[in-house]
């Protein structure tokens, strides 16, 4: 069987709260990401892990920017679909693959920002020159094996690899993958690194750069990333949302 049709037994059962929660999530995962510089026409997704190891992702042919909680499909770790309308992305192994290695990943994106995507087709590293690039004080993977869509579960796997323990990696000539903990760190840190590359575009037009000392970024870490304060921004990314017109079909209030 394809692993992309439905499991028609599942389709018409109810969201669990739990499930439309992070349904909701997701959508505002794409949406904020849309608003921040992440959109590429339909391309881009994001997912989160369900407490029972399902995931929940959005659903092919939408920009990040359209999406709602009814764009959101649930699945498996085959990528069979078990509830949601709509097809799956060509490239849902950069979720099921790295759910398989990383158990402490709640959440995973796939996009294609400017600044990363520039970053990651030269050999320039990430140069923790402030509080943003600190965030990846242990650097960022780089998968150069091919700049084809990922779509087989071996190169999913290969991916993986090269994210290992970290919270990013450039995708060669292609995009970028983020993952978190949770939907707010996910969102969190994909903005962070698009900004962190765009600090260092501009520092490096100036003049020579003057990173920041190791000894400083491990004082920093557990000052500046701190669970509460991940969740205010979230929340405040919401509202910003909201008031700069992106929350168009989304639940009142959420």
């Amino acid at each position: 069987m394809n692993p992309t049709q439905p499991d028609r037994a599942h389709l018409d059962e109810p969201l669990e709260s739990e499930e439309a929660d992070l349904h909701l999530q997701v959508a505002w995962a794409c949406r904020i990401l849309a608003m921040n510089g992440h959109g590429d026409f339909t391309l881009g997704h994001v997912s989160a892990r369900g407490q029972g190891g399902e995931v929940h992702i959005k659903r092919r042919g939408l920009g990040l920017n359209e999406v709602g909680p009814e764009d959101i499909l649930t699945i498996n770790m085959d990528r069979k679909l078990l509830a949601g309308e709509g097809e799956i992305h060509l490239e849902t192994v950069l979720h099921t693959e790295v759910y398989r290695v990383r158990p402490d990943v709640g959440a995973v994106a796939h996009t294609h920002p400017p600044f990363a995507t520039a970053l990651g087709a030269t050999d320039v590293k990430l140069e923790i020159l402030g509080h943003d690039a600190a965030l990846f004080k242990d650097g960022l993977g780089i998968f150069d094996d091919t700049a084809e869509l990922i779509m087989r579960p071996e190169q999913g796997r290969a991916v993986a690899r090269a994210l290992g323990a970290g919270r990013a990696v450039l995708l060669r000539n292609h995009g970028l993958l983020v993952v978190g903990k949770n939907l707010p760190w996910l969102v969190y840190t994909a903005l962070t690194l698009e900004r962190a590359v765009y600090i260092q575009t501009i520092a490096a037009s100036l003049g020579h750069m003057h990173p920041m000392q190791a000894d400083m970024v491990e004082r920093l870490q557990p000052e500046k990333f701190q669970d509460d304060l991940i969740e205010d921004y979230w929340r405040y990314l919401i509202r910003e949302a909201r008031r700069a017109g992106w929350a168009d079909g989304m639940p009142d209030g959420a």
